[in-house]
């Protein structure tokens, strides 16, 4: 084990580490000499308040980071929004509320761009937030991350407590959900051109024109993103964000077509047929990039060459895909 890990911030709780982002985040830390405490559903039910202050009472944590969240595709964010709104504000309040009633006074909170306005400013900067209406088919899940944020901005105001938010952009990486009716747009398309392939299909039919523009970011950069952060005195952190925006954007700065990232794909997976774009569907946000700049500030930049990240990808949904649903 490295000796990496900062004088003061020695034992590291990740909420959520059974899933992509969680595990992602204990593996990073680990390997830089953090002693993390893995927290799964399995051992703990954020969305009861005397359970998370037992928790936070018995394992007496140096920092905590909420990676658990109540998450899906656009279909269950459109299907089921009151579990999301209720369920996420359940486990934000009562991890964030039990953190300062035991005196935990460094926290990370992890959230998503979805936060910013469907027809937000290119590339989006931090200060976009609530500067127009959200995306109407994730508009719960949006509003309860938002919640998230200015929680954590208010018991910094109130309590002088070093809160911290990360706001990721569109994620992608081993872990990631390859359900065919409620993943995002990389593993969706993955897996319907891996099963062409399967399947000696001459064409895959993609939805819009793949003109829209996305910026995709790998889970081990998320990850080091945390880490880094995670290791950012007070000092250092506080004078490059302002304090009623206590949120960063964590992302690439570089965006790339549907068109392009479906070719990429088609590479990768070794489909030999055509891609298809169905224009007659609808294309959704022409285009949705963060800007960076304050995380580049503070000394963090993504490093993952994306072709390089899908074949990772890939690599762990070829291993697993017999145990998936779906």
């Amino acid at each position: 084990m490295s000796d990496r890990a900062p004088v003061g911030v020695e034992r590291v709780l990740v909420a959520g580490a059974a899933g992509m982002v969680g595990s992602a985040i204990c593996r990073t830390l680990g390997e830089q000499g953090f002693e993390v405490l893995a927290a799964t559903r399995q051992d703990i039910d954020w969305t009861e308040q005397s359970a998370a202050v037992a928790y936070f009472e018995k394992h007496n944590p140096d920092v905590a980071i909420l990676a658990a969240a109540k998450v899906g595709g656009i279909h269950a964010n459109n299907t089921y929004p009151a579990d999301f709104i209720a369920d996420n504000l359940a486990i934000q309040n009562h991890f964030i509320g039990s953190a300062h009633a035991t005196g935990v006074e460094r926290l990370i909170f992890l959230g998503s761009s979805c936060i910013y306005p469907k027809l937000a400013k290119q590339p989006i900067v931090e200060s976009e937030l609530l500067n127009g209406p959200l995306e109407p088919t994730n508009d719960a899940y949006a509003v309860a991350k938002i919640a998230g944020i200015k929680t954590c901005e208010a018991f910094n105001r109130q309590h002088g407590t070093d809160y911290r938010s990360l706001m990721p952009t569109n994620l992608y990486g081993p872990g990631d959900n390859f359900h065919p009716e409620n993943s995002h747009v990389i593993p969706a398309l993955m897996r319907r051109i891996h099963e062409a392939k399967d399947k000696d299909l001459d064409e895959v039919v993609i939805w819009g024109t793949g003109s829209p523009r996305r910026e995709f970011l790998h889970v081990d950069d998320l990850a080091r993103a945390v880490a880094h952060i995670v290791q950012i005195d007070r000092q250092a952190y506080w004078s490059v964000v302002p304090e009623r925006e206590s949120h960063i954007n964590v992302g690439t700065g570089v965006d790339i077509t549907i068109r392009e990232l479906a070719e990429t794909l088609q590479k990768v997976v070794g489909f030999e047929g055509s891609l298809r774009f169905d224009s007659d569907k609808p294309d959704g946000t022409p285009r949705k990039v963060l800007n960076v700049q304050r995380l580049e500030s503070l000394g963090f930049c993504a490093s993952t060459e994306f072709e390089a990240g899908l074949v990772d990808t890939y690599q762990w949904f070829l291993a697993n895909q017999h145990s998936m649903r779906g």
